[in-house]
C-alpha cells in the first residue's frame, strides 16, 4: 500500500472482522473524505486491529453521536466532522473535512481535544499517511484495562466496546469489575445524551 500504512500493520497486526465497504459509499465520501484513506477502505474495508483494540468505522453509523455532542460546544459549525476510527473503549477519532484530523474526543470521559492539523487543503492526503503511521497501541488502551478486560470478557467483535456500567458520568468506577462488552454505537448515543463534553488543553492528540 504504502510506508505509513505499511508501518501501521507492522505495529498493529494485520485486520479482522473486516467489512467490505461498498463502491456507493466510497463515492459517497468523494470530497469529503481524503482519497488516501478511501483507498484504505477499498483495500482494507473497516475492520479491528490488535486484538480489537482499534477499529476503523463506517463515518456514517457515528453522525448522530457527532452531533449530539458538538452541538454544545466552540466547534459547532466550524467543520463537517467525521468519526474515522475508534478505540476499544470509545476514543473516536475524528477528521475535519477542512481542518483534517483535528479532533479527537474520550467518550468515557466526556472530553475532546482539539488541535491544528499541520496537514490540509492539498495535503489531506498525507495527513491521513500521518494519522495511521502515528497511532499507537498504548495511547488506545484505557487505564492499562484493555488486556484484562479481553481475558475476562473475550476479544470484541465489530460493533462492539468495553464499556463501564453504569457509565462513568452517573457513577461508574474505572475498574474490571464495572466492565462489560456493549454495542458500540448504542452506547456511546447514550454516553452523548448523558454528558457534555468539555474541552481539555493537551500539547497534541
Amino acid at each position: 500500500m504504502d510506508e505509513d500504512f505499511d508501518f501501521f500493520l507492522s505495529t498493529f497486526g494485520p485486520g479482522f472482522d473486516r467489512r467490505s465497504v461498498s463502491s456507493s459509499t466510497i463515492e459517497q465520501y468523494r470530497g469529503k473524505l481524503p482519497d488516501q484513506l478511501l483507498t484504505y477502505w477499498e483495500v482494507y474495508g473497516w475492520c479491528g486491529y490488535a486484538g480489537g483494540i482499534f477499529w476503523s468505522v463506517n463515518p456514517q453509523e457515528y453522525e448522530s453521536i457527532v452531533s449530539e455532542w458538538l452541538k454544545g460546544t466552540k466547534l459547532w459549525g466550524t467543520d463537517v466532522y467525521h468519526v474515522i476510527a475508534r478505540s476499544a473503549f470509545g476514543t473516536l477519532y475524528l477528521w475535519g473535512e477542512q481542518s483534517g484530523y483535528s479532533l479527537k474526543i474520550s467518550s468515557v470521559d466526556a472530553y475532546y481535544i482539539c488541535r491544528e492539523s499541520m496537514f490540509t487543503g492539498d495535503q489531506l492526503d498525507f495527513g491521513v499517511r500521518c494519522f495511521f503511521s502515528g497511532l499507537t497501541v498504548k495511547s488506545n488502551d484505557y487505564e492499562n484495562l484493555f488486556a484484562v478486560a479481553k481475558n475476562k470478557l473475550g476479544r470484541l467483535h465489530e460493533g462492539e466496546m468495553y464499556g463501564f456500567t453504569p457509565a462513568l458520568a452517573l457513577g461508574g468506577q474505572r475498574t474490571l469489575a464495572g466492565i462489560e462488552k456493549v454495542g458500540a454505537v448504542e452506547y456511546l448515543t447514550f454516553l452523548s445524551q448523558v454528558s457534555e463534553l468539555e474541552e481539555l488543553i493537551a500539547p497534541n492528540i
